[in-house]
């Protein structure tokens, strides 16, 4: 088996399913977009929801953490917690893809796989034996077979230029939708393919300027539709219809850019809040230590000498002043100790589920 061939894209461009679906996800997006804009350290939003994203896209796969053993695990990467090693680099590896489209203004192959050494740990490239083949669980007979290894480069480099060519006749939200089918399809690399998938597609929405940073956390709706997502993508294979999968795609990006939107202005009310009443107590008030207790719910003596460009003994005294008033709360890991951001804490560990 092959991957189902792609449709003649503008096609799907006259169905008013989809063209009613495409007008509110690009209406939402564009809010998104603009609202992520008035944060005014961006590496807040990259830091906070880029571990919701990687936590979701991760749970995808079965591999399960909690935010707060994420969070530790960013701040003594010496803990023994493998689910947690990998959500983390999930993260790591949406950032090394970011900051190559960001200054490349593309998505190449190499970056891609780039991302999925990031993921794995490993160098191994593109698989070079069979693929996972899907099998139907009530009668064994083989439903997906990915194509044989020596097709990979072709088809990937065929994928590269649908992401980076000049398609502008077509939606960049459809092209996303059937870029990250065809790259589950061609099932490139031995590990790793779905969440090297879902970092493609956040970064493509990056590349076309549809965003301008990483901070739309699509896993979370797929993860909260998970039987429709695979249901869905066999349904193109088997039917080589590609409207509902389509729409599915379109729907989650404008669901998760709404849900993205209200979050992103709980933290930038939290953060003028949080701004005002340490401006107005304490003598150490700086901007650069804000941004240090928003980029990290769970900061440390390290990260605020690094942040601020202060003394250990200065750190130390900032973050035990702002624990011991209540700003922060102080606890032990270790024979370390760390400060968190309750507030902020509270905002990103009590999201709600995305409603479909």
């Amino acid at each position: 088996m092959q991957p189902v061939p792609l449709p003649i894209l503008s096609s799907l461009l006259d169905k008013p399913s989809i063209l009613r679906e495409l007008v509110t996800a690009h209406r939402h997006l564009a809010e998104l977009k603009g609202i992520a804009k008035t944060i005014p350290n961006q590496g807040i939003l990259l830091s906070t929801l880029s571990l919701q994203e990687a936590k979701d896209s991760s749970e995808i796969e079965n591999i399960i953490t909690t935010q707060d053993a994420l969070y530790k695990y960013r701040l003594q990467t010496d803990i023994q917690d493998l689910p947690a090693k990998e959500v983390s680099n999930y993260a790591d590896g949406l950032e090394v893809g970011y900051q190559a489209v960001r200054t490349h203004g593309l998505l190449t192959l190499n970056t891609i796989l780039e991302i999925q050494q990031t993921l794995e740990n490993n160098r191994a490239g593109f698989r070079k034996l069979p693929g996972t083949i899907l099998k139907n669980e009530q009668t064994g007979a083989i439903v997906y077979e990915p194509p044989s290894p020596e097709k990979i480069p072709d088809l990937m480099s065929n994928l590269e230029y649908i992401i980076n060519g000049d398609i502008d006749e077509i939606d960049p939200i459809v092209r996303m939708a059937t870029i990250h089918h065809q790259f589950e399809s061609i099932h490139p690399f031995y590990d790793g393919n779905g969440r090297t998938g879902r970092i493609i597609n956040i970064l493509f929405l990056v590349k076309i300027g549809l965003l301008e940073a990483p901070v739309l956390y699509l896993s979370r709706y797929i993860n909260h539709t998970k039987e429709d997502y695979y249901r869905l993508l066999q349904e193109v294979r088997d039917t080589g219809e590609w409207d509902n999968w389509v729409i599915y795609i379109i729907r989650g990006v404008g669901l998760t850019s709404k849900h993205t939107v209200i979050l992103i202005e709980q933290i930038r009310a939290l953060l003028q809040e949080q701004k005002h009443l340490i401006r107005s107590h304490y003598k150490f008030y700086s901007q650069d230590l804000i941004n240090n207790i928003f980029r990290h719910p769970y900061t440390k003596v390290q990260f605020l000498e690094k942040d601020l460009n202060v003394s250990r003994p200065t750190a130390t005294r900032y973050l035990d002043t702002l624990a011991e008033d209540g700003v922060l709360e102080k606890q032990k890991l270790g024979r370390e100790s760390y400060y968190l951001n309750k507030q902020l804490v509270n905002l990103l560990f009590n999201i709600p589920r995305i409603e479909v």
